[in-house]
This record gives structure tokens, sequence and C-alpha cells, in this order.
């Protein structure tokens, strides 16, 4: 009986069933952030023209139903975020946003791709809806990246993915 109890709970700490059930929503804007100044070498962005989107893309769903937009923008300092819009996916255990260099496929074929290659984890998924912002580190070059994940760490699987395009 011990041993049965034990194993449940090993096993509710897990697969973490109940979060199947709860929803995060998480609503960030775009950050906003003072123009570099004269002469400043912050950035090679140009002040005047605001947030500049490099690249984006659809999400695909993968192990689970996943939609939304993902977009790569430099910001009028130079720096660079990752922003998720209308993300729509099921919540589970440690879930990561994840830059990586591999292709985006659909179906079962493209549910474990993403660690083969060379990936860049921003960070724990905030919420499984809505918009959120991850900003990428310094010296972060994204030309490097092909795609983001939604991944399951603990799984390792993706959970939606979506191809950048400039």
């Amino acid at each position: 009986m011990v041993v049965a109890v034990a194993l449940g709970a090993v096993g509710l700490y897990w697969f973490q069933p109940w979060k199947l059930w709860q929803n995060e929503t998480i609503d960030e804007a775009l950050p906003t952030v003072s123009a570099p100044a004269p002469g400043s070498s912050a950035g090679a962005a140009d002040p005047a023209s605001g947030p500049q989107t490099l690249a984006q893309g659809s999400l695909i769903s993968h192990e689970h139903a996943t939609t939304g937009t993902v977009k790569l923008i430099r910001l009028a300092d130079g720096s660079l975020t990752l922003r998720l819009e209308d993300l729509d996916t099921s919540n589970g255990p440690d879930l990561r946003v994840w830059l990586t260099d591999a292709p985006v496929k659909e179906g079962i074929a493209g549910w474990r791709v993403f660690d083969d290659g060379k990936y860049l984890s921003l960070g724990k998924l905030k919420g499984n809806k809505g918009d959120q912002n991850y900003p990428l580190p310094p010296g972060t070059d994204p030309a490097d990246f092909t795609s983001v994940t939604i991944w399951c760490d603990r799984f390792d699987v993706s959970f939606g993915a979506a191809g950048l395009k400039a």
C-alpha cells in the first residue's frame, strides 16, 4: 500500500495532469525603450522607425493543439525580443520557449527535432495563452536561428512550433 501511494505521488509530480485543465493568460504589451543616445553604438535600429519585425511565423500544432504568431523584433535601442501573439496551447509541465536552427515539420515527425541541433532557451513559458515577450541575450545573432518551439523539457517534445521568415 505504501509503495502504491509513493508511486502515485511520483506519477502525479512527474505528469502534473491538473495542468491540462489550468490556463494561464498573459497579456504583455510590446516593450518600449528609449532610443540610443546620438553617437551611441547601442544597436543598429533606426530610432525613428520604432520596433522592427525581423522575422515572423505562425505556430503549428505538434504534441498539443497550438496556434498563434511568433515575431522576432528589434527594439529602438537595438535589443532583440521574441514575441508570442495570440498564443493558445495546452498547459503542461516544464514548458520552455526555444529559438532553434531545426526545420519545422508537420505531424509526429516534427515533435522531437528541436533539441537535435543548436537551440537557445529563452526561459519558461509565462502562460499558455495570450501575448508575451522574451528578451534575447545580448550578442545573440538572429541569423543563427530559423524556428521557435514551445518545448516540454520534461518529456523532450514540442507542443508547437513556427518557422521564422524575414
